[in-house]
């Protein structure tokens, strides 16, 4: 054989290399391209990144997960935030063995290692090998013709999975007869669609389904701006346009991200909750901005059958005789599968082992039977025990009882009367068979029979021992003699006392309050419950058990209550000089100086101290503001209203309660419907002491544009010398204070608003610092605000915007 020269060795080798170049560039991508190509595929830890490196898709595993998804993810956002899944209920072992490549045809597959079909866009293209995958900025991802980019052939946008992304959809697609709906994943390491999902009903309004029947919060009707039951969206600064397109294609809501530096998303939680979250370039984390349902437990069957949902942590319970179904999902937070028996029933009414255990102070699941027949709690548990399915009973004035799983099992916490208990039924060998678990037939039956004074069950105690103290003292019926005690009116003294409700001291949301004069001349205020059924009694109760049980100077006094009928009344003493409110305010009052306002705060910081460190259960306030700080004839401060207040054990670090409280003093974490602490109550205290610093609202409304917010103004001067400070103190004062001690009152004001609960002071903390006792240093910028400094000045409304206020101000 003739040998080839090196030149020609060299070309043949060319002429093969050159075509393998070529081949390997249509089939794999290149490093940060957007784009994906026909005939290319995605492999292994390959992405592809939009244009400004927003968003990134590929393949990821979440969590501890050994499962694989295709995703697009923030890519410069903490952790690694997913907001859409391609094979969400079809997983993958391993990205390497496995390919996401777009053939020629315009069809977009997910191939694992045998090749076989995992996921398919199911799209075509009229021309062959014309077809382009592109990651737009805004976590779109759209298959779209090379020459022609208005030609969209696929897009994510139509297919959500938990995620509602600025731009995205959410409605219904006629051409394909499919709902654009969210469905949130089964737990933080399991993409897969849960039983939670949002949807867009017919008259436009957002509804949260479980099962996609079971509807469990809606939105309300939309008008064009807002919806009839989230009004607050109006005054969501970090979103625009918020649209709802109908035509013959289809019908959906969109909306534009309010600012280009701040990212923002609607997310349908693990938690069936739908979540607002907001970041921003300095925020170490995703903001909670907003929440529906508030409350955990408003989410239909969260913990699953044979469940409690509770307001303390955990917040999700197996009932006595009862484990998780599935462990390991449990402990993911992932609860639908919920609790079984620990041993089967016998069902045997005369042989069996089965008892009852008593589900204490609880709301009663739906879908309950009544049996007429039965008269008395007794007979109600024979008649459940004589039917193999029954599997739980309750006797409240009728018997009623429940068959096979036993779903949405609320509890109340132990100083909530309003709950009532279900015996469920178990087997005899997990339980302990003790007085409790036994039919409570004669404690029932008085429960009914004195059901009608309720309230005065719950205070026998106090009434007792107001008539020992009353006995020993022997000085008759006049304030003095029960000077300490907490006295029982009957209505007619409190008609007397206030010349029949004639002289009105103000009014608020829960009902009005009228000076009065006992017949000893003490002058007292008398508040009037409003009839708010539910929420009335709750009010009058938080009150009487909080204020009827402690005593400090800076609370104000409880002397007693009265219940007529559906009525109840509160009666206080009186507090001269009204509330700090119509002092800092209204500018026809009298000016309060600096000394009288720097005792104001810290005499309302030993207060709230007080509840938080040294009575027998911790309160927590929940409503902290200059409305419901009442100033005696020397300007002590009072701290009032406790209608909102919680207790909370001392065995607890936290507690979990529906949002309340007052729009503009409501802590970050309200916002997010979890347990709180009393640093909820710090936060309130920092933007109250704010206000009597400026001697105004936080935030002045002009029309309708924000004048300014003066939280930030403290927080960016604090630093900048006296001279700067003194120009954030109220001008009535004409520059009359001790400026050491603004200074301490400023830089406790901005320790108070910080953003995690853990950096801000306790309320002991809090005394110790403004009375000098302690030093703290220049706080930073909490984050919350710190967009106000960038121009973005709606950033810093976010505690404004969105929650309700529960108690509106007089």
């Amino acid at each position: 054989m003739q040998k080839m020269s090196p030149k020609y060795n060299i070309q043949w080798l060319f002429h093969l290399l050159v075509p393998l170049f070529i081949l390997s560039l249509n089939t794999h991508l290149s490093k940060g391209s957007d784009t994906i190509y026909s005939g290319q595929s995605l492999v292994g830890n390959q992405t592809i990144t939009s244009q400004d490196g927003v968003f990134e898709l590929g393949f990821f595993t979440p969590g501890n997960s050994q499962n694989y998804y295709i995703g697009i993810w923030y890519k410069r956002a903490p952790n690694k935030t997913v907001v859409w899944v391609a094979n969400r209920n079809q997983p993958i072992s391993s990205p390497f063995s496995s390919e996401l490549k777009l053939f020629e045809n315009g069809n977009l597959v997910l191939l694992d290692q045998s090749k076989t079909r995992i996921w398919s866009t199911n799209s075509t293209s009229k021309t062959s090998n014309s077809t382009i995958g592109i990651l737009l900025d805004n976590g779109n991802f759209v298959l779209r013709e090379r020459l022609d980019f208005s030609n969209v052939i696929w897009q994510s946008f139509d297919y959500p999975t938990d995620t509602w992304l600025p731009g995205g959809k959410v409605g219904f697609n006629r051409l394909s007869n499919e709902k654009q709906s969210l469905a949130s994943w089964k737990s933080s390491e399991n993409p897969e669609g849960s039983l939670f999902s949002l949807e867009i009903e017919t008259d436009s309004s957002h509804i949260l389904l479980w099962n996609g029947t079971k509807l469990y919060w809606t939105s309300g009707v939309w008008d064009g701006k807002v919806f009839s039951l989230v009004t607050e969206i109006a005054l969501d600064y970090y979103i625009k346009n918020l649209t709802y397109v109908s035509n013959e294609n289809e019908s959906y809501f969109t909306y534009e991200a309010g600012f280009p530096t701040f990212f923002t998303r609607f997310v349908l939680d693990v938690t069936g909750q739908l979540k607002q979250y907001v970041w921003g370039k300095d925020f170490p984390q995703w903001s909670l901005f907003w929440t529906r349902p508030s409350s955990q437990c408003e989410v239909y069957n969260f913990c699953g059958s044979f469940s409690s949902c509770n307001q303390n942590v955990p917040i999700c319970a197996c009932i006595e005789g009862f484990r998780p179904y599935n462990p390991a999902a449990w402990q993911l937070g992932d609860h639908s599968d919920g609790c079984v028996r620990e041993t089967p029933l016998q069902c045997d009414p005369y042989r069996g082992n089965d008892t009852f255990v008593v589900v204490e102070n609880t709301q009663f699941p739906g879908n309950s039977e009544g049996i007429i027949s039965v008269g008395n709690v007794e007979e109600c548990q024979v008649a459940c025990l004589r039917n193999c399915s029954c599997t739980a009973y309750a006797y409240d004035n009728r018997c009623l009882i429940w068959k096979n799983a036993l779903f949405n099992l609320q509890r109340f916490q132990s100083h909530d009367g309003s709950g009532r208990d279900i015996h469920v039924r178990v087997a005899g060998s997990n339980v302990l068979v003790t007085e409790t678990n036994k039919p409570k037939t004669k404690k029932k039956t008085k429960w009914i029979v004195l059901g009608a004074t309720g309230v005065f069950l719950t205070l026998s105690g106090i009434i007792l021992a107001i008539m020992r103290k009353r006995s020993k003292r022997g000085k008759g019926s006049g304030i003095g003699a029960v000077e300490d005690s907490l006295v029982v009116f009957k209505f007619r003294d409190i008609r007397n006392a206030t010349k029949n409700f004639t002289e009105k001291l103000g009014e608020g949301g829960f009902g009005s309050v009228f000076k009065g004069t006992l017949p000893n001349s003490y002058v007292v205020a008398v508040k009037s419950l409003k009839s708010l059924k539910q929420e009335g009694e709750k009010q009058f109760r938080a009150e009487v058990s909080t204020l009827g049980m402690i005593q400090h100077i800076n609370l104000v006094h409880l002397r007693g209550f009265c219940i007529q009928g559906a009525k109840r009344f509160l009666v206080y003493d009186y507090m001269p000089n009204g509330s700090l409110e119509s002092h800092l305010f209204n500018k026809s009052s009298s000016v309060l100086d600096w000394k009288t306002r720097f005792n104001i705060a810290i005499g309302t910081a030993r207060g709230l101290t007080y509840l938080h460190e040294n009575c027998r259960d911790c309160i927590i306030h929940c409503d902290i503001k200059p409305e419901n700080i009442l100033l005696d004839s020397e300007n002590t401060p009072k701290i009032a209203d406790f209608g909102l207040a919680k207790l909370m054990g001392r065995e607890f670090s936290r507690v979990l309660t529906t949002m309340r409280g007052t729009r503009g003093y409501l802590a970050p974490e309200w916002l997010s419907g979890e347990s709180i602490t009393t640093k909820a109550d710090v936060f309130s205290y920092g933007m109250l002491l704010f206000e009597i610093v400026s001697g105004r609202r936080n935030s002045e409304i002009i029309g309708e544009e924000w004048h300014e917010y003066f939280p930030f103004r403290v927080a960016s001067k604090i630093n900048e010398g006296d001279g700067v400070l003194m120009t954030l103190l109220d001008n009535r004062l004409e520059g009359n204070c001790d400026v050491e001690e603004l200074k301490r009152a400023c830089k406790v004001a901005c320790w108070c608003i910080q953003d995690d609960e853990k950096v801000r002071p306790s309320m002991g903390q809090v005394v110790q610092i403004l009375e000098g006792v302690s030093e703290v240093e220049i706080p930073p910028v909490p984050r919350f605000i710190r967009g106000y400094g960038d121009g973005q000045m709606q950033s810093a409304f976010v505690l404004q915007s969105i929650s309700e206020s529960s108690t509106p101000r007089p």
